[in-house]
């Protein structure tokens, strides 16, 4: 690889998060207490700066970095933006969770969720498979560790093991789907995997099958049937703080992850990866859905409901191309895009009002821990229903737009009976939302304790709620970024 220092400019962020990632590392080994407020506040100010470099290499055009291993575009500075406001949030509504439980408190919790995002970054600006795969494992590990925090819980413990066996088990599938692509093309850098395919230089068959490895390790890290096993059990089983985590800013970095390899990689064999992509939407949306109905534990509820989601929004990127015709590309994928925006801020109200209700020894992990939320706290009940109803789809709430900006894609390409049955499991889907609703209005509350949490997770909360119904009103500003992101990057 020829070093060039012009390469470093597109990569700043990354090189920035790396080096604050080990002085956080290394100086709180220093800081004394329990609140690590030095920690956190470096924590912080790391996420800021890898922001503040985002914002500034970001000129709207297409650079790639490091022999074109690395790539520069406005879709990975926009989805890298998301991902620092995202981590943020996070780091807000955890610190008092993880301060009031002991073994969480010490500093590896910020270090290993700053190497988790570096991973994301990296997975978002990949143009090689290998970078990719580099990416993915940093972020793997450092979310297997995560996981496993508590080490004095048997349930955060199993967890880990099983993420740790089936994670390891789908990296192997999606290293071996990128060894037959190779072996196929000649080539690991994703431009030159496209060029090959364009020029049918390379072998078909051989192709095809390492495209089936590549979708299943794909299908994993989304969470997609039928390689969802992982996620009920690893909701449940970590500290709500890493759920959060979890369940939130991986989602991004998991889209872009979609894009490189499917759209940008392997477009010309759409038809063969769309088929298997409409198997797995249909799965994930009628298996999320039923399950989540069977759930009493909200972690689990939620698990599932992640499932159906990410379902759906697979519909997004299905529509971008029909019988060839790439016409319908921008405004499907962009869809797609604002989809998994939109779920990511309803995720983080969903966890963030499950850490609101938790204190020391008790964690409000059961839907009957809702009950009368309405009579302890009227203003954070109005907010558990805002998200509730955006995530069921109900207008004029962002989860509405999103669920109808795919809905219309899948309809623009002519899939009207996708879009029927999508638009049956959202109703299905719907029931489950709406229970939670039930509990905290119309029954008797189980505990009248106060609400015992801090100032800014309140007012984050509040924020966060009153974002997803804004959004819903005024969903054009995002939508458009989305799109034109997307029209400059592709």
């Amino acid at each position: 690889m020829n070093f060039n220092v012009t390469d470093l400019v597109p990569a700043a962020a990354e090189i920035w998060m790396l080096a604050m990632a080990c002085v956080v590392l290394v100086a709180d080994v220093f800081v004394k207490g329990q609140a690590r407020t030095a920690t956190f506040a470096l924590t912080l100010v790391t996420l800021l700066g890898a922001a503040l470099l985002t914002f500034l290499t970001a000129d709207g055009e297409i650079t790639y970095a490091f022999t074109g291993t690395f790539v520069g575009d406005l879709m990975g500075s926009l989805l890298k933006l998301m991902l620092y406001l995202t981590v943020i949030m996070v780091l807000f509504y955890s610190r008092g969770y993880i301060q009031a439980r002991g073994p969480l408190g010490r500093g590896e919790f910020y270090v290993l969720v700053l190497f988790a995002t570096l991973g994301m970054m990296i997975m978002i600006s990949s143009n090689h498979f290998l970078t990719l795969y580099l990416g993915l494992e940093m972020l793997s590990l450092s979310l297997y560790a995560l996981v496993a925090l508590n080490r004095d819980s048997a349930v955060s413990t199993e967890a880990a093991m099983k993420y740790f066996v089936l994670g390891a088990l789908a990296s192997g599938v999606l290293l071996y789907g990128m060894s037959m692509i190779y072996g196929a093309t000649g080539s690991l850098d994703i431009t030159r995997v496209a060029e090959a395919i364009y020029l049918k230089s390379a072998n078909t068959t051989v192709l095809v099958f390492g495209l089936v490895f590549l979708v299943s390790g794909l299908a994993f890290k989304l969470g997609v049937v039928p390689f969802h096993m992982w996620i009920p059990d690893v909701y449940q089983g970590a500290p709500t703080a890493v759920t959060l985590f979890i369940g939130s800013a991986p989602k991004l970095a998991a889209f872009a992850m979609t894009m490189r390899l499917l759209v940008n990689g392997l477009l010309p064999l759409a038809q063969d990866w769309q088929t298997m992509l409409i198997i797995m939407s249909v799965l994930s949306m009628a298996i999320g859905n039923l399950a989540a109905i069977a759930q009493t534990n909200i972690k689990r509820m939620l698990a599932y409901s992640t499932i159906s989601h990410m379902g759906f929004m697979l519909l997004g990127v299905v529509a971008g191309v029909v019988g060839g015709d790439a016409r319908y590309a921008l405004n499907a994928y962009s869809s797609a895009m604002f989809y998994v925006v939109s779920y990511v801020l309803m995720s983080l109200g969903g966890f963030g009002m499950i850490i609101l209700l938790s204190r020391a020894g008790f964690e409000a992990e059961k839907l009957e821990d809702f009950k009368g939320l309405n009579k302890r706290s009227p203003w954070f009940a109005g907010v558990m229903l805002m998200v509730m109803f955006s995530m069921a789809g109900i207008p004029f709430f962002v989860g509405f737009f999103a669920k109808f900006s795919v809905l219309q894609a899948v309809v623009a390409a002519g899939y009207y009976w996708l879009a029927i049955v999508a638009v049956a499991f959202s109703l299905i889907g719907a029931f489950y939302y709406l229970r939670v609703v039930k509990v905290m209005y119309f029954d008797e509350p189980a505990d009248t304790a106060p609400l015992e949490a801090g100032g800014d997770i309140r007012v984050l909360l509040s924020v966060n709620g009153l974002a997803v119904a804004l959004l819903g009103i005024f969903p054009q500003t995002l939508m458009s970024l989305c799109a034109f992101a997307l029209l400059r990057s592709l």
